[in-house]
């Protein structure tokens, strides 16, 4: 256990070292911040340190070996309805604790946050069915994206027609932020579960896919509760003044107990479902029972100090630097700032790096961790870049969307199917906690000074961010897979060449030595 926290401990410093170093840079070019807020991010940084290391030590302890388990169980039981009913039940609770979530709630008033939280939530829960389904019949995943987001673009189409169009990159961005640290987990150990039970040739293909397919239903959920939506529009603040060290401490105590209860509340449903699973249905040895306990009390002290570290750190200063620099007159230098903030946010996803250690298991290495890594790192500093271009130059999201869907849909049918798969799955992970706790607030805040608060404007260009994140991926990893099976295709031009080749000469050696042995 002590080598585990260490580890979780290394990795959550990689990961949120780089992105604090690139604040603190920034405080000295586009400050000055109070002492307090600084102190305050400080103090954020500190607890999404810890909060990073026990979030995915409890669950690398409880949601990977419960998701596989309950993958396998189900399967075995052949019983297609239990599968698809468990499947949507588990989607739904699981989403309900996700921090992205809770997060990218918070920061928008267009619906009542709970409301967001459980229409994506059930968005998620019949996506993940709908995804067991595919992986039982093995149906063709690159048609499958197609004919779902031919669907999502029919509904943003009705929304644009129906003065709606603030609720598009609110979709996108809540498809984005659905496939964090608490469902890839789980999402990824289910789909492999049932995957090498149903078995097949392709087995080890379709426990990719589920987490980009899962992304899809929050999309298509919330622009369905868009078209129902009533009520003025309102974008919420990140932004907190402290005057002193009274606010300073009474703004953390306070951010402290909002986060217990919100956490408590969102954990409920799961520690349940597991409880009932793993006790009455499994009956598990109490060992392994007490093991996964012990999981979740990591996974709920890791969500509480993770959202702390982000509400009290993060989150203002990310809306406050985001301002800061679109003010200034050559306001065009946020694109290569952003970019490089992107580059860096991915190495701070945990998702990321659990799908990056599944990618390189399943390919026997020859898709490499640190390849993954340094692709999706390549294609997220190029969603920021056009993301504060668009809010620069204020010219809608359909411009970048369209094409980039169209492209990605359009290698799907030449890219390696595994390739495909991981590549939307990247687009989903790529999009987590730190693109949601301060990329979003720094685009929301640029956006807010440009257009000199107009909510509207902040509605339609500030929010899409994430959907940019989660875009990017799907193109670049793509065309890794593209360039994979070219030069695969090389390697077996040559080596039946070399086989032929080597046949002939055998055979002209032979015949050599039947003339020879004739005229002696």
């Amino acid at each position: 256990m002590k080598i585990a926290i260490i580890e979780k401990t290394k990795e959550s410093l990689a990961s949120i070292l780089p992105i604090t170093f690139i604040v603190i840079i920034l405080s000295f070019f586009f400050g000055p911040i109070g002492i307090w807020q600084f102190l305050s991010f400080i103090i954020g940084a500190l607890m999404l340190i810890v909060g990073m290391t026990f979030f995915t030590l409890g669950a690398d302890l409880s949601m990977s070996p419960v998701g596989s388990s309950l993958g396998s169980y189900l399967t075995k039981k052949r019983n297609l309805w239990l599968l698809l009913l468990i499947s949507a039940l588990i989607g739904f609770l699981i989403t309900v604790s996700e921090p992205d979530l809770l997060a990218l709630s918070d920061q928008f008033d267009v619906v009542k946050p709970v409301v967001l939280i459980l229409v994506v939530a059930l968005g998620v829960g019949i996506f993940l069915a709908f995804s067991m389904l595919r992986i039982v019949f093995q149906i063709s995943l690159s048609k499958v994206f197609m004919i779902c987001y031919g669907v999502v673009f029919c509904f943003a189409a009705i929304l644009q027609f129906t003065g709606k169009s603030h609720f598009i990159p609110i979709a996108f961005d809540s498809g984005g932020v659905t496939t964090g640290p608490m469902t890839v987990p789980f999402i990824l150990a289910l789909g492999l579960g049932v995957a090498s039970v149903r078995g097949g040739e392709h087995s080890e293909d379709d426990s990719f896919g589920l987490v980009a397919l899962c992304s899809i239903g929050p999309i298509l959920a919330v622009m369905i509760l868009g078209l129902f939506a009533e009520g003025d529009i309102n974008a919420s603040t990140t932004e907190v003044v402290l005057n002193g060290s009274s606010d300073f401490f009474k703004h953390i105590f306070h951010t402290l107990g909002e986060v217990i209860l919100e956490v408590i509340m969102a954990l409920a449903a799961i520690v349940v479902f597991i409880v009932v699973y793993e006790i009455v249905i499994l009956k598990e040895q109490k060992k392994n029972i007490i093991k996964i306990f012990i999981g979740l009390g990591y996974t709920f002290l890791g969500l509480v100090f993770f959202l702390t570290g982000a509400k009290i750190g993060y989150m203002p200063l990310g809306s406050f630097f985001g301002s800061a620099i679109a003010e200034i007159k050559h306001n065009w230098i946020i694109v290569p700032i952003s970019m490089i903030m992107g580059f860096f946010v991915v190495m701070a996803e945990p998702a990321v790096h659990v799908l990056n250690k599944q990618v390189e298991e399943v390919s026997s290495g020859s898709i490499s961790k640190k390849v993954m890594l340094f692709t999706l790192a390549i294609g997220v500093s190029i969603s920021l870049g056009l993301a504060m271009l668009r809010i620069i130059c204020n010219f809608s999201i359909w411009w970048i969307v369209l094409p980039g869907y169209a492209i990605a849909l359009a290698l799907s049918l030449y890219t390696p199917k595994m390739f495909t798969a991981i590549a939307f799955d990247s687009g989903g992970v790529a999009s987590g906690p730190m693109t949601a706790t301060f990329i979003l607030p720094f685009a929301t805040g640029a956006c807010a000074a440009v257009s000199n608060s107009d909510v509207m404007q902040i509605m339609l260009n500030g929010f899409g961010v994430v959907a940019l994140v989660a875009m990017t991926p799907l193109i670049v990893v793509q065309i890794i897979g593209a360039i994979y099976k070219y030069k695969l295709s090389k390697v077996v031009d040559i080596q039946e060449h070399v086989y032929e080749y080597e046949e002939v000469i055998e055979f002209l050696l032979d015949e050599d030595i039947i003339k020879r042995c004739s005229n002696e």
